[in-house]
């Protein structure tokens, strides 16, 4: 499930750059990428939680130190990349 919200957020997220550089209103297509971005994490976290349920120990060793700066690093560039239309009108208003 994380997998298909992730894969929804970047689209989400690539239509919202394209709503702002065709001229029109950006803030639902952004809001709705923030929020599938929410929501992957979310899904992840559930995924991980049925493991340690499971007590599958060897598979949290294995996944958690590179799937924790995956989603941090993911989590960053999304929400930069959802701002930047905002931070791009802000300078255009200035010149």
């Amino acid at each position: 499930m994380w997998m298909v919200l992730g894969v929804l957020a970047i689209g989400a997220t690539l239509f919202n750059l394209y709503t702002f550089n065709v001229g029109k209103d950006y803030k639902l297509p952004m809001a709705l990428a923030l929020s599938l971005t929410a929501l992957t994490v979310c899904a992840d976290y559930s995924h991980l939680s049925v493991w340690v349920e499971a007590e599958d120990w060897s598979a949290l060793a294995d996944v958690i130190p590179g799937m924790g700066r995956a989603l941090w690093v993911l989590t960053s560039i999304s929400i930069l990349l959802n701002m930047l239309p905002i931070f791009l009108e802000r300078m255009r208003k200035q010149a």
